[in-house]
């Protein structure tokens, strides 16, 4: 008897699809989600027993692996100490100087409890700064599901936005401005067009919901050069790549190699909460001070700062900090990465795959994309059948085409070694 299709059956008669988050249906490769019972590690187990090599991590904030002996015991501790106060403790002192040590830019931060709650936050906060209407996105990027950010552009360059989400008014979604991924010339028509409207430019500078898809630095050196000559504020969305792919996040990337780079607002998630339901959004002190009580933008929340939640996330980054720790973890991701590359080379399939840190993302393409258009090119049906090949051999890859993955660093070269062979029956296939 399987517990998963039971659990499934169960679930979709009081939960809408029968999940609480869309990809989880498995609706995009087909078959029934596996229902997980227990991690440990690297590993996941569903209801049925089985064992499965995860290369999901929750998303991406399982970058010690799940139930790290130093991240239970720092939960643990919290929660004898209790759940909720609804009051400030020092642990979100502690947890807010640890990010903003590692992130030069960010000179104060909010906490929050979620990604989609850190970018509407953003969002109004900038608007509030600036003065503002108008932001722009970026096709393929995801920033959460606030309205204003549910937005596809029209066939025009630079058109005004349409809702992608029913339940959007068009009333919201036209102060949403859509542009493709990476094209310089497209960003430059937009100023030209828009600049004296502009309050934001929001974009991920690695693409995590379009697979793995890297911002090139042109478009990001001409992006902070734009925004820095006509005042408006660029957020760099790091919920899924900040401490994720390096220490100081994407943005420690592109500073490195693009003089004068920097993020006036970040979005930060994921790892910051080691799983916990966590997430916040800092910049520059002048624009942070806008915020409650200080300034005129309102934004609060009860669990803001929860201590069990900082208590976890505190603990993950203290193990991050830690030296050797991230050459370790990107060796590890490169193994699997040039692994699968060389597997897929010797089954004369088209096949590319990039990753930074602990993310990755491959395509069933002969060449990397650089925006969602491309993309899309990639062959669907294909992946859905390599990605049921490898869960049947006890790998679980993300179940969808347009989602990154992740290595932790309880990953061992065995799990690798074995999922190399597992791809190698997959493409022989």
């Amino acid at each position: 008897m399987d517990r998963n299709e039971i659990l499934f059956a169960r679930a979709q008669a009081v939960i809408p699809g029968g999940v609480n988050s869309p990809v989880r249906a498995f609706r995009a490769v087909g078959g029934t989600p596996r229902f997980i019972r227990r991690a440990e590690g690297a590993y996941l187990w569903d209801e049925n027993g089985r064992r499965y090599i995860d290369y999901i991590g929750s998303w991406g904030p399982m970058i010690l692996g799940h139930g790290h002996p130093a991240v239970v015991e720092a939960v643990q501790r919290a929660l004898r100490d209790g759940f909720s106060f609804g009051a400030p403790t020092e642990r979100e002192i502690e947890l807010a100087e640890a990010i903003c040590a590692h992130l030069p830019a960010v000179e104060q931060l909010r906490l929050v409890s979620s990604g989609t709650e850190a970018g509407m936050s953003c969002i109004r906060l900038a608007r509030g700064f600036t003065g503002r209407t108008l932001f722009v996105k970026f096709e393929g990027c995801y920033h959460g599901h606030a309205d204003a950010l549910l937005v596809k552009a029209g066939s025009g360059l630079a058109t005004f936005g349409h809702p992608t989400s029913a339940g959007v008014p068009d009333e919201v979604a036209q102060h949403t401005l859509v542009l493709p991924y990476n094209d310089v010339e497209a960003l430059e028509a937009c100023f030209a067009r828009h600049a004296d409207q502009l309050a934001a430019v929001m974009l991920e500078p690695i693409a995590g919901n379009m697979n793995f898809v890297r911002a090139s630095l042109p478009f990001m050196a001409k992006l902070r050069e734009l925004c820095s000559r006509h005042g408006a504020l660029l957020i760099i969305d790091e919920v899924m790549t900040g401490f994720r792919v390096a220490l100081g996040g994407a943005q420690s990337l592109y500073a490195a190699q693009i003089p004068g780079f920097f993020a006036d607002l970040t979005v930060l998630g994921k790892v910051i909460g080691g799983g916990m339901p966590l997430a916040a959004f800092g910049g520059r002190r002048e624009v942070m001070a806008k915020l409650a009580p200080l300034g005129g933008v309102y934004q609060a929340g009860t669990l803001s700062g929860n201590p069990v939640a900082t208590a976890c996330g505190l603990a993950t980054l203290r193990e991050i900090e830690k030296p050797g720790f991230f050459d370790a973890l990107g060796a590890r991701t490169g193994q699997l990465v040039d692994g699968l590359s060389s597997v897929a080379r010797e089954s004369g399939r088209p096949f590319c795959a990039d990753s930074q840190g602990g993310m990755f993302g491959f395509f069933l393409l002969p060449e990397l994309p650089q925006d969602y258009q491309q993309v899309m090119r990639t062959d669907g049906a294909a992946f859905n059948r390599f990605f049921h090949a490898m869960l049947d051999a006890g790998v679980y890859l993300a179940p969808a085409l347009y989602e990154a993955g992740f290595v932790s660093a309880a990953h061992s070269a065995a799990d690798i070694d074995a999922t190399l062979a597992a791809a190698r029956q997959a493409f022989a296939a």
